[in-house]
């Protein structure tokens, strides 16, 4: 039996999980967020990635924070940030704008999170 030791980061209470591999179960949770985190962290662990692309044309920046809307796997954080190297966005930008659409076919869009005019 394989166990694996986690913190949940799914709320403030951060509890201590422990997770069977083989058989997803989930121990130390307080609430079913804590096991659905601790089973998908086993399957299938997924981040939301937060960083910069180029902006060009705004007046008081030169970097515009961009985060994708949903978590993405977290095998995909690295070749996500070396693609993203080659986006660079025009001013006029909002919040909450797509940036770029399905990023590396995750289904999941890059969403600006500041305004530039």
């Amino acid at each position: 039996m394989s166990l694996r030791k986690m913190i949940c980061i799914t709320c403030p209470r951060g509890c201590h999980l422990t997770v069977d591999e083989e058989t997803l179960a989930v121990q130390g949770n307080t609430c079913p967020k804590g096991e659905e985190y601790g089973r998908n962290e086993v399957t299938d662990p997924r981040r939301v990635l937060t960083t910069t692309v180029r902006l060009v044309g705004a007046a008081g920046g030169c970097r515009l924070p961009v985060k994708t809307a949903a978590p993405i796997p977290k095998k995909l954080l690295l070749p996500a940030m070396e693609a993203l190297d080659a986006v660079t966005v025009t001013a006029p930008v909002r919040t909450g704008d797509t940036v770029v659409r399905d990023l590396l076919g995750t289904g999941v869009d890059l969403v600006a999170c500041k305004d530039f005019y």
